[in-house]
């Protein structure tokens, strides 16, 4: 998973295919408790590019895309949004790879 840097970086990464945007935060428990999955749900879905972005690193960028809830997914295909599972409620692995399957 690539964690995000810079606005700039997030601009070229959700232009360039498709890609899986996971907000998150150190001190959210609900985010530690899918981590271990993770590396999993990235290898069925590789067509994706996964990109970790820190809520609290950037805020302005969680505020323009409506993410008032951690942990979040936002898919994008070449800049357009394909779907959301943006909520604050604690995420099964079930319930992401459902998401990222309905994305398709």
């Amino acid at each position: 998973m690539i964690n995000l840097e810079s606005i700039e970086q997030y601009e070229q990464l959700i232009s360039d295919g498709k890609t899986i945007l996971m907000f998150s935060a150190n001190w959210c428990p609900d985010c530690r408790v899918i981590e271990p999955v993770l590396p999993e749900i990235e290898e069925k879905f590789n067509e994706f590019t996964f990109v970790h972005i820190d809520r609290d690193q950037f805020i302005e960028l969680c505020q323009q895309l409506d993410v008032f809830g951690i942990p979040s997914f936002i898919g994008f295909d070449k800049g357009k949004e394909l779907g959301r599972f943006v909520s604050k409620d604690r995420k099964t692995q079930e319930e992401i790879e459902k998401f990222i399957t309905d994305l398709k």
